[in-house]
């Protein structure tokens, strides 16, 4: 039934796109979900309506969905509209179409409500410098730029930072939300000054070891070429290979996180 609504919703907002005669240039960014999809385009001196108001207007021509569909709607716009491969700098993603599947490379199945629910539930106060919709949506912005499961790399930060309550050698401040650095005995490892950078260097550090394709932004993560040099051409395709690798032991690392996502899905 969602399907089957979203399909009209789409539909009829395309056709609606396209009887406006004046040209309008959208910002896709998605990496601060406060600020509205814009139009830079004015109509007799007024603003022309954004891309989301479009959408609510068409909307207000249906029957309005239940159980928080609109807000699905949305989240699944902003979480991009996946094929078959999503393509990003000149490289090709699969798509991820199973809850099965445990390659770290792929797209996104949950979307950022279920993520924020997930998180929510277990911390409801977790303790971030950005809300919690931010630094879901900075999993999406750098997960997709660098072809990393986005939904499955936030549940590894959830589970090595005990859903943002911390507790352990790493400190809020660090903004260091996979561990990076860190060795026990009071080690704190890697600071990073903002959240968005914390959020990229995790990611960087993934792509470091799935793949010897180089990430599309700076290298802010201080422990890529570590991992690339060991490494060389071999790389780890599934969450398990990071057990005893990523963390020590590490014994069922990979399934907890992947068991972790699925509970997001569940959201």
């Amino acid at each position: 039934m969602k399907t089957s609504y979203l399909k009209k919703l789409f539909a009829a907002t395309m056709l609606g796109a396209f009887a406006i005669s004046i040209p309008v240039t959208v910002d896709a960014r998605i990496h601060d979900p406060k600020v509205e999809t814009t139009s830079s385009g004015t109509e007799s001196g007024k603003r022309l309506p954004t891309l989301r108001e479009r959408v609510a207007e068409t909307m207000s021509k249906f029957k309005a969905p239940e159980n928080g569909e609109l807000f699905d709607a949305f989240a699944e716009y902003d979480n991009g509209d996946y094929t078959e491969t999503e393509s990003f700098q000149g490289f090709s993603v699969p798509k991820t179409v199973s809850t099965y599947d445990t390659s770290i490379i792929g797209t996104p199945m949950a979307t950022q409500q279920q993520c924020v629910k997930y998180l929510l539930r277990n911390n409801p106060h977790p303790n971030l410098s950005v809300s919690p919709e931010e630094i879901v949506a900075y999993y999406y912005e750098e997960g997709r730029r660098e072809g990393i499961r986005p939904d499955v790399a936030f549940a590894q930060a959830l589970k090595e930072t005990g859903f943002f309550r911390y507790g352990g050698d790493v400190v809020p401040e660090q903004n260091n939300y996979c561990g990076l650095g860190t060795t026990g005995g009071g080690v704190r490892g890697e600071y990073f000054s903002t959240a968005q950078l914390g959020v990229r260097a995790h990611i960087q550090h993934l792509l470091a070891y799935s793949s010897t394709r180089r990430p599309s932004m700076p290298v802010v993560d201080p422990r890529y070429s570590l991992v690339r040099d060991a490494y060389g051409s071999r790389t780890l395709g599934q969450w398990q290979d990071l057990n005893g690798r990523w963390a020590m032991p590490g014994i069922r690392y990979g399934q907890e996180i992947m068991s972790m996502f699925r509970a997001i899905l569940n959201q």
